[in-house]
């Protein structure tokens, strides 16, 4: 059925003729985006007006007014009807009873309706006194009745707005930071809100209301067609969920794509990151100009006067080989000739990052269209500007933003287009994958002091997971790629052989520290072959500080950075050519060996409390030292299922474990010949304060007897407070890890984390029959990555079958 046969239907037919025609729109399959919604504004209209029609019978001087989205066609399956019954002040009664005549049928339909009742004066000064309802006005379209009524409006309002700009336009500007503040960034979100986030549908109408004014106007290029594709999803997120919804929730996302006919998920959200992003820079551009015009006139009347009335030349501050800058911005000189100096556009952004200063978008657009290639490899001149570019600290964001919105990144990094834009589906990191690559070269920036190839660091960082783009690991991926980039922008064999090895263990250290034994010495060994120099070491630790840091709060802390300082200190030694000692067996201490003695003498569990700070190791020595969660000191009388008792304990009480380590401690002579299991763990509360030790104890004493129904208790919790709906989490996946040890046998667990996790794992191992020595536990998000450290009843690694065999039981339960 053609779109002017729906109509003529919904016309014949009245309300229910109308939600007919309604839905077969919304369900034809041929039709959708913009074509779907200006046949769905064209319907809409024809009903309304017949409705007008038909109420408003001698009332005379009265329009029915669409505004703000509807006004603009802009009608999504569940979008509001934003609509204004405009009369002249005759009689109140009758416009009030035209008003209910109106909404009531839009109500009895189910539609979601914004409306109100004005005369032209009312609306005018409810415009002035809200710069939100001036921006619905703006938009104003009529539908039926008097139509020099909507016409005198109209040019009211947009005479208003454009006499009050230099006012209006500051406030909508605070109006957009405080929503950018408030929602976050589209072009980040893993759950965005479409219209509200900072480079949604609200940025880009206030870009249409900055353009209205005449004051300024946005990047066109581009503009367009970023807004049509957030409202073809914000389309398809309305039918796929059956709700006036803008957020684009993860367990909605697969049904949008599909609904889009894209591949997947993360088709979908590149997609509309890259809208997003087209729309967050067209709005930096756009209030930058808006500022420099408003800051011209400011000054303009006292400059006329101090030139007798001439135009007074625009001052131009040259900053490096053909970049000035020009009011606020850094342009091109003059005599720059991009076409002739392949250089230009990175010394252009290097002059602008190192200034602090934005790229003007006319200098960059200029550039993308006319500069050379540069030759390969790159000449020494390009590749000192990419590396002052990425030492310039924050700055580099803004700029770097800037290059890639015209393509020049793609083109002087072919290898950046498959990470752009790209999402990370991990609630550890807090950007895609092209933004945690620069979010990393500004924090190692700052290290550049630490290390002796700041160069070589600030590269690694641009390039460490690059690999990202491409199927399997990212890092031996992200390694070849990156000795191709470093060769092609001209270093040297030795320079693109710690370019590519820092790539390819930038996850080396982090990972080795909290997952596995320092005191083993294969530990220290296989971590120094795999670097190699105390030049990459120090590289290396740099870089991982770096990396986590840009990855968001989860992934990096004070406890963090003390156990990589560790290792790091531990493979200096042995790259220096001290072998790592085989570890013996520390000597308890005071406090350790009183507890143990106590636990002994009365048969029960005997515990410590005690809260654990350290400063880290750049920090001033002045300055509180961050505390690094409680130590917990447990002994016990060597008995079975010890590790998931006092694991379930922890659980019940909404204890979070960060390390934990557990042996046998022989008694001094002269108490008893016994042993005592003796466990020295780290724990921090996962909201409010830490239980009272004699709690602790006395449910410990019960689990360990068998009272206290650990797993009883935890699924009370699990019932009490139901899953939402979300993402489908990867299964568990548990593996030995080859030649971790000479030791122990590594099991490694990885999991999505839960209460209880660790209890679960404890009581599978106790049933395997093996003995834990230690394990190494990390929480990054939502994901537990786990270490544990076992052996056979005598304390010798376990067989290889053995192994396997205790893996794959522990998956099964995990999975169970």
């Amino acid at each position: 059925m053609t779109g002017t046969n729906v109509r003529n239907e919904a016309e014949d037919s009245g309300p229910s003729g109308y939600a007919a025609a309604r839905l077969r729109l919304l369900t034809e399959g041929a039709r959708s985006g913009p074509p779907r919604r200006a046949a769905l504004a064209g319907l809409t209209d024809d009903w309304l007006a017949g409705l007008f029609t038909a109420a408003a019978g001698e009332v005379k001087g009265a329009s029915l007014v669409a505004v703000g989205g509807y006004g603009r066609r802009e009608l999504s399956p569940r979008s509001d009807l934003d609509l204004l019954l405009l009369h002249d002040g005759g009689d109140p009664g009758a416009v009030a009873a035209l008003a209910d005549r109106l909404w009531y049928p839009v109500w009895d339909l189910g539609l979601a309706l914004d409306h109100s009742v004005r005369t032209p004066a009312e609306a005018r000064r409810t415009a002035g006194e809200d710069v939100k309802v001036q921006l619905g006005l703006l938009d104003a379209r009529h539908l039926a009745g008097d139509q020099s009524l909507t016409a005198a409006l109209r040019t009211t309002v947009l005479t208003d707005w454009r006499n009050q700009a230099p006012k209006r336009l500051p406030e909508l500007q605070e109006l957009c930071a405080e929503r950018a503040a408030r929602q976050g960034e589209l072009q980040y979100l893993l759950e965005p809100d479409l219209k509200e986030a900072r480079g949604g549908l609200r940025d880009a109408t206030a870009l249409r209301a900055v353009a209205a004014s005449w004051l300024a106007d946005a990047p066109r290029e581009g503009l367009e067609d970023a807004r049509r594709r957030l409202l073809d999803v914000r389309d398809a997120l309305h039918l796929a969920t059956g709700r006036a919804t803008d957020r684009l929730a993860l367990q909605e996302q697969d049904q949008v794509a599909a609904e889009l006919g894209l591949l997947d998920a993360d088709t979908l959200l590149r997609q509309v990151y890259e809208a997003a992003r087209v729309v967050s820079y067209a709005s930096d551009v756009t209030w930058r100009e808006v500022g420099r015009v408003l800051r011209s006139r400011a000054v303009r009347p006292r400059l006329r006067a101090m030139w007798g009335g001439g135009k007074p030349a625009t001052e131009r501050s040259p900053l490096a080989e053909g970049v000035v800058e020009q009011d606020g911005e850094v342009v091109l000189a003059r005599a720059a000739r991009p076409e002739r100096d392949p250089v230009l556009p990175l010394r252009a952004a290097a002059a602008a990052a190192q200034a602090g200063l934005p790229l003007s978008l006319h200098a960059v657009r200029r550039m993308a269209a006319t500069a050379r290639p540069l030759p390969v490899p790159w000449p020494a001149e390009a590749r000192e500007q990419l590396v002052t570019l990425l030492g310039s600290g924050r700055p580099t964001v803004d700029v770097w933003e800037a290059l890639e919105a015209e393509g020049l990144i793609s083109r002087l990094l072919p290898d950046w287009e498959r990470v752009r834009c790209r999402p990370q589906r991990n609630a550890v990191h807090l950007w895609t994958v092209d933004r945690h690559l620069i979010e990393t070269v500004v924090r190692a920036s700052e290290y550049t002091r630490r290390v002796s190839r700041p160069d070589l660091l600030l590269v690694a960082a641009l390039l460490h997971d690059i690999g990202k783009g491409w199927p399997g690991d990212h890092s031996v991926a992200g390694e070849i790629i990156a000795r191709d980039v470093a060769t092609r922008i001209g270093f040297d064999r030795a320079d693109v052989a710690v370019v590519s090895a820092l790539v390819r263990h930038h996850l080396l250290l982090v990972e080795t520290a909290t997952r596995r034994d320092l005191e083993d010495p294969a530990t220290v060994r296989s971590v120094a072959e795999a670097v190699g120099t105390p030049g990459t070491l120090e590289l290396l630790h740099a870089l991982t500080e770096a990396d986590a840091l840009a990855t968001g709060p989860a992934a990096w802390s004070s406890w963090r950075g003390s156990l990589v300082a560790d290792l790091v200190r531990r493979v200096a030694a042995v790259l220096a050519g001290d072998a790592p000692a085989e570890p013996e067996p520390d000597a308890p201490t005071a406090e350790q060996e009183r507890l143990a003695v106590e636990a002994f003498r009365t048969g029960g569990p005997v515990l410590a409390l005690r809260a654990q700070t350290e400063p880290a190791a750049d920090e001033d020595p002045a300055r509180e030292p961050e505390p690094l969660g409680v130590e917990l000191l447990i002994a016990v009388p060597d008995q079975t299922a010890v590790l998931p008792a006092v694991a379930g304990v922890l659980a019940v009480h909404r204890l979070t474990v960060r390390t934990a380590g557990l042996r046998a401690l022989r008694l001094p002579d002269d108490v008893d010949e016994g042993s005592v299991l003796l466990l020295n763990w780290r724990v921090a509360a996962q909201y409010g304060a830490l239980p009272q030790a004699t709690r602790l104890r006395a449910d410990l004493v019960r689990a360990l007897d068998g009272s206290l129904d650990v797993a009883g208790r935890l699924a009370e919790r699990d019932a009490a407070y139901p899953r939402r709906r979300g993402r489908v989490a990867p299964p568990p996946r548990v593996t030995v890890a080859p030649a971790a040890s000479r030791h122990a046998t590594v099991i490694e667990v990885r999991a999505q984390d839960a209460p209880g996790l660790l209890y679960r794992i404890g009581m599978a191992l106790e049933k395997a029959g093996v003995r834990v020595r230690s394990m190494h536990v990390s929480t990054l998000g939502s994901n537990a990555v786990d270490a544990f450290y076992v052996t056979t009843g005598t304390g010798a690694p376990l067989p290889e079958p053995d192994a396997a065999s205790v893996a794959r039981t522990l998956e099964e339960t995990l999975r169970a």
